[in-house]
């Protein structure tokens, strides 16, 4: 039988459209998986490697982060899976600057301890929106020492635990996650109470539902005028960790130094480079989505959780089409702005 053909979205130059041509088929190695995508999804990250250029260490290059869809080749020390597994996984593009870890392929080279099985009762673009979000949450929550980001720029380093498939008695701490209707947002509110930590979502007042669905004790307005105050009411005694800041401009960076400041500093841990002149009570750092320590979740949490509807596939997806081509599409959308979805493009 002659072997399947591969095409792959690559981007031959900084600014310019993804060109969709033929690609060589991967292979995995020790450790890895191959994955016949049936869909990937669009993150910010993306259209600003595309604009910029920035992370890609080899040109032409395929980039992109999440994948669902079926194993098609299982490399040696591998054995939690097997050929024809349903599977969503996180690509590692960004560290390792290859062709064949970039999502925008019909087939991604995956590390094995950054995939999990996705439940039959999940669709593969339900799931897909899963990958980036959850190794970022876990980079954001249970990084215990601040580690290179990039130059002059450290990641956080919150130290809390990971999450749990069993229930968890509260640990009494208190997370803000501002932007909690955002794909990292509703994520890290998700593994955060998984692991014991009670969470305030701040997002406009249109998607405060959706992070309530995701387990927000309190959720407030972005745009109301006493947000600080309310904010620092509703941590009230618990112990007050610090701020996740899924949007990261100078609009929320201006309320988190706002709620840090009343409640005598913290953690502010970002998505983009955070604030230059911060106090010294508040610890700072941007993270960055590629991180061993992410390994044991997706390894002992990922699918029980999905399973069990612990963990949900939030926010919705947008399907953009079907087929490689959309990927443009999805970019050009992503960087216009959505609201509490993700855009899924389908194989």
């Amino acid at each position: 039988m002659a072997a399947p053909k591969n095409q792959a979205a690559w981007l031959k130059e900084a600014g310019e459209a993804l060109e969709v041509s033929d690609a060589p088929l991967p292979t995995a190695g020790s450790g890895e998986i191959v994955v016949k995508n049936a869909a990937v999804a669009i993150n910010p990250l993306d259209w600003h490697m595309q604009d910029s250029g920035v992370f890609i260490q080899q040109w032409p290059a395929v980039f992109g982060c999440d994948v669902a869809g079926e194993v098609f080749e299982v490399g040696h020390g591998v054995d939690r899976f097997k050929e024809g597994d349903r599977v969503i996984g996180h690509t590692v593009n960004l560290v390792s600057g290859r062709p064949q870890d970039g999502a925008y392929a019909l087939y991604t080279v995956v590390p094995a301890n950054k995939a999990a099985i996705l439940p039959s009762s999940i669709s593969f673009t339900d799931g897909v929106v899963v990958p980036f979000a959850l190794e970022a949450a876990v980079c954001a929550l249970s990084v215990k020492a601040p580690g290179p980001c990039m130059p002059g720029v450290l990641t956080p380093a919150l130290g809390l635990p990971y999450p749990s498939i069993e229930p968890m008695p509260s640990t009494g701490k208190t997370l803000v996650v501002y932007g909690g209707s955002s794909s990292v947002g509703s994520m890290t509110t998700q593994i955060a109470i998984a692991a014991g930590i009670n969470v305030i979502a701040i997002s406009g007042a249109h998607n405060l539902e959706l992070s309530k669905r995701c387990g927000a004790a309190d959720t407030f307005d972005h745009k109301d005028p006493s947000l600080v105050e309310k904010v620092v009411a509703a941590v009230g005694t618990s112990h007050f960790v610090g701020i996740f800041d899924a949007i990261s401009i100078p609009e929320t960076y201006a309320h988190s130094l706002g709620i840090l400041a009343k409640l005598g500093g913290g953690h502010l841990a970002c998505v983009h480079p955070p604030p230059s002149d911060v106090p010294d009570n508040v610890q700072v750092g941007m993270i960055f989505a590629v991180n061993e320590i992410a390994s044991p979740v997706w390894e002992d949490f990922v699918t029980p959780a999905l399973r069990s509807g612990k963990l949900q596939c939030i926010p919705p997806s947008t399907i953009v089409g079907k087929g490689l081509d959309y990927v443009n599409e999805g970019l050009k959308r992503s960087k216009a702005g959505v609201s509490a979805t993700k855009l899924v493009v389908e194989l």
